[in-house]
């Protein structure tokens, strides 16, 4: 150590960095010839330039090349004054700040002001030396708006007036990165608008997370006359209106999407911020509870997050403990972000990625190595435990209040408890019932009496099933809120654990897999068929701890089917193949439900069960009329979707029923064709395995159920129309005798194949398009908004790719494949495929998804209301955002059916 820092010993050996510290203090030796005598001069001067250097390359720039470094950090408890350059100012000021805090002389909530208060000085005067300062309000956003400012932060700013901002910009960015990004219309929009310009777009356009960081704003410099008046029309707006549903939805929305992409990037831990359990849940969080419980309560109304949470905590909108913990966990984690941005004076939320990195940044926090471990352990102990603790408390944070209100001391009749029972220490005891019914209906539950009534039923008791569900609901109604329907998924839930046994089971479910439960929560707010269907299958619901697997292959299917009635008597045989169906039907709806699978997938899936189903039922009405084994001579085909491969939860099973006369008696086809209908088709509803349509038939419902293949092939010769050539394109062998489907397709082919269509036939299939466009839809059905037969939708579509196919020679199976065939033949422009691809994927998307919502088939979207609003957010949009999507796809792909199937423009 040279001489001349021996008196600088005690500080440097108990400094973060000492090396560092000791080469920045050489460098202002030879920068400041003299500055060792200062130093050793004052204790506390020396403390100040040590504690900084050794922490700070940034801060050290500063002191060795600024000469009146030393006479700030000698005067630590006078801040810097207004300077020009304004980027010496904020060097010289956050020097001053970052030596107050390392000093510990500025707990965190002082730190953050401070420097908004620096940057508050320099917009002012940059307004001012612009001129500007009378003509334009600057109102700051974001941390900056909460006086909660990092040392790297940006700050966000939005500017009102009519003038040019851009002087005052251009004065202030060379001393501080200003973002105008919040503005109307992001970085599309004016850099500055009246205050007129921003009340017209709030009320028009704004969506829900521009009021949401409305929540910040606040006059910063220049008019701060007119800044005020943005301050209070903004918060009419944040706190005027109501805070919905499918507002809060689209936030937590916004923020899973944020968290996917920070978990693809890996190792999300490091992330202090982003991460789970980081800066930003706890800020979200506290935000999201003002939202909803602010309207109704000033005092909540706080910018900075944690006077917001304090607040939170003193109106019993969140326990005392859980504010605390998040308080202390918010204080550690923005300590650990301004440790890491003073390193460089660069914008870092994430963790060094190296062991030595990390070390310093730990040392910078105080941490030093110990009997009990090292600096970095310590460091890295006490992180994971906040960011666990802050996670954990995020996830039940909106919903534990509301166990503690219902789970209470009995309320009186028809009222929620505003009292509770004796709570563990730092609980919540007290939840107004207002407060209850607000967080509810924000987080989409409409009734709060039978969410407190479900709630009670599943936790009732003192068993360790009992126990565990009172761990688990405030995570069970925090899932439940992202469904489409929270109240279905709770009533779902409900009923499931009915039942001693049924609890238990769903509890040590929950106890293996949260994700189980997780994935559950959303397919029981999403359709009943889900709770139907899980009630009648209990073992599916272990599957879901995985994600359920893909319906396995067609053999499997049908060994699985004919075990499932082999037990069963012949009169009850079709109640295995109901059970069967519907199983694995249940798994194939979860798997689209829960992203698992995509449309095409789906309806791959529906197609092998539905094949399945038919090739043992077709071998057990033939097996009525005496054939064993393999059926002899009989085969099913699939026309239509199911022909296609393509079908939905609503197709009905389009079929010919074919048979071999040299094998077959025609009259025991034909009643093996009227035993198929009544098996599968079912003698009531509550039996039906598929509704079956046989009425592609030649002669249609007036012709014989079954047709030989000689019949097949006379009619196709002699009297078949254009439509049945159009119809035949899908026609697939599904059930029954291979070789009997085999000869079909090869007639079947020759006809479809043999002659090219002419001009009469173009205009049969143009005129009979037509005539279904004029027929009506269905009563209950809105034609504007019809799935399957609206302009450009589902039959647009499809009838467009059919008669392209016939006119050009393209066989193709399904829909989609014949569109992609056309297109790779460049009979159809890629961008034209593309059109109505989108819109057949969207309207048969909406379409099954409409099916699960309502349980039951539906063409069109509902006109308005609960169904609407709860297929949108399944959909994963709203309810308006779905309705211009359907109008913007069907729009483009109906000029495109024009073009190609009516040749019209």
């Amino acid at each position: 150590m040279p001489p001349r820092h021996r008196e600088i010993a005690p500080e440097l050996a108990n400094c973060a960095d000492p090396e560092r510290a000791e080469l920045g203090l050489a460098r202002l030796e030879e920068a400041l010839p003299g500055a060792s005598e200062r130093l050793g001069a004052s204790e506390r001067l020396r403390s100040a330039v040590v504690s900084v250097m050794a922490v700070s390359p940034f801060l050290t720039r500063t002191c060795v090349t600024d000469p009146a470094a030393l006479d700030v950090l000698s005067r630590l408890g006078q801040p810097v004054g207004p300077l020009r350059p304004l980027a010496r100012w904020k060097r010289l000021e956050l020097l001053r700040i970052a030596a107050c805090d390392l000093a510990g002389e500025m707990p965190l909530e002082a730190v953050g002001a401070a420097l908004a208060d620096l940057a508050d000085g320099i917009l002012e005067a940059a307004a001012q030396d612009s001129g500007l300062a009378g003509e334009l309000a600057v109102v700051a956003m974001g941390k900056l708006g909460a006086q909660e400012l990092n040392y790297g932060s940006d700050i966000d700013i939005v500017l009102v007036g009519s003038a040019d901002a851009r002087p005052l910009l251009e004065l202030a960015r060379p001393a501080w990165r200003v973002d105008v990004a919040l503005r109307p219309e992001g970085r599309s929009g004016p850099l500055a608008r009246t205050l007129a310009s921003y009340q017209a777009y709030w009320d028009r356009w704004a969506q829900t997370w521009e009021f949401q960081a409305l929540l910040k704003a606040r006059a910063a410099a220049g008019d701060l006359e007119l800044g005020r008046a943005f301050e209070a029309a903004a918060a009419e707006r944040v706190w005027g209106r109501p805070l919905g549903a499918d507002d809060l939805r689209s936030l937590r929305a916004m923020k899973a999407r944020a968290e996917e992409v920070l978990a693809k990037r890996g190792r999300p831990e490091r992330e202090v911020k982003l991460g789970p359990g980081g800066i930003r849940d706890i800020e979200f969080a506290v935000q999201l509870l003002q939202l909803v419980h602010g309207r109704a309560d000033p005092s909540l109304r706080a910018r900075a997050t944690l006077a917001a949470l304090d607040a939170l905590a003193e109106g019993g909108y969140v326990a005392r403990a859980d504010a605390e913990g998040l308080a202390g966990a918010y204080r550690f984690l923005r300590t650990v972000e301004h440790r890491l941005q003073l390193f460089e004076d660069r914008q870092v939320h994430a963790l060094p990625p190296t062991p030595e990195g990390r070390t310093r940044l730990a040392r910078a926090l105080g941490y030093r190595d110990g009997p009990d471990g090292t600096a970095l352990a310590s460091f890295e102990a006490e992180l994971s435990r906040h960011q666990a603790l802050a996670r954990s408390i995020h996830q039940r944070l909106f919903f534990r209040p509301l166990l503690e209100a219902f789970t209470s001391a009995p309320a009186r009749a028809g009222e929620l408890s505003a009292t509770s029972a004796p709570a563990r220490a730092g609980e919540l005891t007290a939840l107004a019932p207002r407060a209850v019914s607000e967080r509810l209906s924000a987080f989409g539950f409409s009734d709060a009496r039978r969410a407190q009534d479900a709630v009670v039923e599943l936790t009732q008791g003192f068993s360790r099933t009992s126990r565990l569900m009172q761990a688990m609901v405030p995570l069970l109604l925090d899932w439940l809120s992202q469904a489409p329907d929270p109240d279905l998924g709770l009533l779902g839930l409900r009923r499931l654990a009915t039942g001693r046994h049924r609890r238990d089971r769903l509890s040590a479910l929950f106890r293996e897999s949260p994700e189980a439960a997780q994935r559950l929560c959303l397919l029981l707010g999403t359709s009943p068929l889900f709770t139907s269907g899980y009630e009648h299958h209990p073992d599916q619901l272990s599957l879901l701890e995985a994600g359920p697997p893909p319906v396995p292959p067609a053999p499997e299917l049908r060994a699985q089917a004919v075990q499932s009635m082999a037990w069963r008597p012949p009169a009850e045989r079709w109640r295995g193949l109901l059970h069967h169906q519907q199983g694995e039907l249940l798994r194939a709806q979860a798997r689209d439900v829960l992203g698992q699978a995509d449309l095409a997938e789906t309806g791959r899936s529906l197609t092998r069960l539905a094949e399945a189903v038919l090739d043992v039922a077709l071998q057990v009405v033939m097996a009525l009329q005496g054939a064993e084994g393999p059926v002899p001579g009989a085969a099913l085909v699939g026309m239509g979707r199911l022909g296609g491969a393509e079908l939905s939860y609503a197709s009905d099973l389009d079929l010919l029923f074919v048979f071999d006369d040299s094998q077959l008696p025609p009259e025991a086809a034909e009643a093996a064709a009227e035993d198929l209908l009544r098996l599968v088709g079912g003698a009531t509803p509550v039996q039906r395995l598929y509704e079956l349509d046989l009425r592609l038939r030649p002669e249609g419902r007036k012709g014989p159920l079954a047709r030989s293949l000689r019949a097949f092939e006379g009619y196709y010769r002699q009297w078949a129309e254009a439509w049945e050539r159009q119809a035949l394109l899908k026609a697939r062998f599904v059930a029954g005798d291979p070789a009997v489907g085999e000869r079909f397709s090869q007639l079947a082919q020759g006809f479809l194949w043999g002659s090219t269509l002419s001009a009469d036939d173009t205009r049969q299939i143009r005129r009979l398009k037509a005539r279904m466009e004029r027929e009506r839809p269905p009563a209950g059905e809105d034609p504007a908004f019809h799935l399957k037969l609206g302009p450009g939708s589902l039959s647009d579509v499809e009838w467009t790719v059919q008669l392209l196919q016939l006119r050009h020679q393209v066989p193709a199976q399904g829909t989609l494949d014949g569109l992609g065939a056309l297109a790779s033949a460049g009979l159809v422009a890629k961008a034209d495929a593309k059109t109505l691809a989108d819109a057949y994927r969207f309207c048969e998307a909406t379409r099954n998804r409409l099916y699960l919502v309502r349980a039951r088939a539906g063409n069109s979207l509902p006109t308005s209301g609960h169904q609407l609003t709860v297929l949108a957010r399944s959909l994963g949009t709203t309810a308006p955002e779905l309705r211009d999507k359907y109008r913007r796809l069907t729009r483009r792909a109906r000029k495109v059916v024009e073009r190609l199937f009516y040749e019209v423009g």
